[in-house]
């Protein structure tokens, strides 16, 4: 059975013709049966929201002849299950301990609740590409037991007026009828600054529409966003998030432990100590790293069974260091977070 207050708010809603929070209470019971494996009846309940929605959709559409029914899952958004574990990534000692709080948060809710709190649902991640914002977001909803649901941009923003606002409106009460992580890659697409003088009156009204979405959600629904452009951001989307993580770049340490992992995991060598290879390779983000580690491997496995991990590994090091500009400078905000966990 599901709690009691959501059955009671049900009929409470119902018996007041209140049909917002009618439709919010129905959306928290669907979500609530789901997490307790009561397929049939969770389905049973989205299906008759989703009908719901329909006869909105189709009030609007005798307004505007652009507004088309879609098929939320494929076309809105996608869904992945989670693999990547938290405890499989080498995190900074503060992202670490963010992403444990939010998820002890979220598995014991039930216990904030009774003392009236909610747990924290809204989390950015804030740093440069390549160093794992998407894979932690994965690895978040994998401690959570959650799905993963990746936001579509190009089947969200549209050409016609006021489109992008109701397709998101879409998004989320897709997302609001079952207990998952949305996530927002790249989230500058649509939270820009409204401020910018260069920006429409219609980018203005979506990033107004995802912030009014964003402050519905209710605390069962854990949305994450990542940007690499945090400067870009409107200025009232930073206060939606409770959870503010800075990603920097692998420290030196970090980079040994990534290498170190990389050789137990494929039970090879690179034939050069992990503390050189990881000095070497200061300034890579944690993709190029294992892009770099990749192509040593493959270079090892087709020189069998003449194999030299070392001459393999210099080879490919100089090659990588004429393509790419290493730099081992990291910036001043970098270097403060990289301190705690050295």
């Amino acid at each position: 059975m599901a709690r009691a207050d959501l059955l009671c708010d049900l009929i409470k809603y119902g018996l007041t013709n209140d049909s917002l929070n009618f439709k919010k209470a129905a959306e928290a019971l669907c979500a609530e049966e789901r997490s307790k494996k009561h397929t049939i009846l969770a389905n049973k309940i989205e299906d008759l929201l989703k009908t719901n929605n329909l006869h909105v959709v189709n009030e609007n559409s005798r307004k505007m002849e652009f507004t088309k029914n879609v098929n939320l899952e494929s076309n809105l958004c996608w869904e992945k299950v989670p693999q990547k574990r938290l405890d499989q990534m080498i995190l900074p000692d503060h992202v670490k301990k963010a992403c444990n709080d939010l998820v002890e948060e979220q598995l014991r809710a039930e216990v904030l609740q009774s003392y009236g709190l909610e747990p924290r649902n809204k989390m950015l991640l804030i740093g440069p590409p390549g160093n794992g914002k998407t894979t932690l977001a994965e690895a978040v909803a994998e401690s959570l037991m959650l799905p993963l649901l990746v936001v579509k941009y190009e089947s969200i923003v549209g050409a016609y007026l006021g489109e992008t606002a109701s397709k998101l409106s879409k998004l989320f009460d897709y997302a609001k009828s079952r207990r998952c992580v949305l996530f927002f890659d790249e989230f500058e697409t649509l939270g820009k600054e409204r401020g910018d003088i260069h920006e429409t009156g219609e980018i203005k009204r979506v990033v107004s529409s995802l912030l009014m979405q964003i402050d519905a959600l209710p605390s069962y629904v854990i949305v994450i966003a990542a940007t690499n452009h945090e400067n870009l951001l409107d200025k009232a989307a930073w206060r939606r998030f409770q959870v503010k993580i800075n990603i920097p770049k692998p420290t030196r340490s970090k980079l040994e432990s990534f290498f170190y992992l990389f050789q137990k995991q494929r039970n090879f060598e690179f034939g050069l100590q992990v503390s050189t290879l990881a000095k070497k390779t200061l300034g890579l983000s944690y993709a190029e790293a294992e892009e770099l580690a990749l192509e040593i491997y493959r270079q090892y496995i087709l020189n069998l069974p003449n194999e030299n991990a070392k001459d393999i590994t210099n080879q490919v090091l100089k090659l990588w260091q004429t393509q790419h500009l290493f730099n081992s400078e990291l910036t001043g905000e970098e270097e403060k977070l990289c301190q705690k966990d050295q």
